[in-house]
């Protein structure tokens, strides 16, 4: 089990580091650089998204004597179906913007926007908290390595999240501790939500793969309804396209090597 909690525990360092640039750097993120990190993350989600949770699924079907298209087109369908969901309900602003989406609410501008960057990390959650529950399962085609690998991958991409997410925060007049306060409360939701998502699958087994490309659906909607078009807003779009193939190919070595 020790070895299950560091699983859960790096991504939200990751996040946790990366609020803590609040306290050391002093103006806003470079555009450019904020540019190239969003990029970074996008690669290092749409990478995870195929070797760690597609894939596997697609095996682990095979292994369960199904179709093995069937379930990673379903659970990845319903995942994105899940997020467009939350995306319509829940109150959240985005970075750059004036204009919240989600249903109407007398939040604070400062509140939409933590509850933006938590909306996506429902899905990293989600991702850890799956294949981790297929160690457990002692899944063949899911090894702890492999679970590592995508621990460290989300927890990399998690790190320019926390800043970009606090160093907003910051000069929108809050102090530095609350903004490391928000930026790491953020993301808190990733080990929540991956030890939900262990404790269901271990109680059906069998729809593993399923659940495998739910994570996986989930967050491709992320990358493309948010991070890919935040990254290629305005001037030098090609800078967040620099990122992406950093971020996936960063991400592809680590499963690899590791899984």
């Amino acid at each position: 089990m020790g070895n299950i909690a560091i699983g859960l525990l790096i991504p939200f360092l990751g996040t946790t580091l990366g609020s803590a640039m609040v306290f050391l750097m002093r103006d806003k993120i470079n555009p450019k650089v904020q540019k190239l990190l969003l990029g970074f993350a996008s690669g290092v989600m749409i990478s995870a998204s195929i070797w760690s949770l597609l894939t596997p699924s697609m095996e682990m079907a095979e292994e369960q004597g199904h179709i093995a298209w069937v379930p990673a087109a379903i659970g990845f369908l319903l995942g994105i179906i899940f997020l467009l969901i939350l995306d319509s309900i829940i109150p959240h602003l985005h970075l750059e913007t004036k204009k919240p989406e989600g249903m109407k609410s007398k939040f604070k501008n400062i509140t939409m926007m933590v509850l933006a960057v938590t909306l996506h990390n429902i899905p990293e959650g989600m991702a850890v908290g799956v294949v981790l529950a297929g160690v457990l399962a002692q899944n063949t085609t899911i090894t702890f390595a492999g679970a590592l690998a995508l621990s460290i991958g989300i927890a990399i991409q998690n790190f320019p999240e926390g800043a970009i997410i606090s160093m907003p925060l910051k000069n929108e007049g809050i102090s530095k501790s609350k903004a490391f306060l928000y930026g790491t409360l953020s993301g808190i939701v990733e080990p929540i939500g991956a030890i939900i998502t262990i404790l269901l699958t271990s109680l059906v087994t069998p729809i593993l793969p399923y659940i495998l490309s739910f994570a996986a659906g989930a967050m491709i909607y992320v990358v493309v309804e948010e991070l890919i078009p935040e990254s290629h807003a305005g001037e030098h779009s090609n800078i967040g396209t620099i990122g992406v193939a950093i971020g996936f190919v960063i991400m592809m070595i680590l499963d690899v090597a590791l899984g």
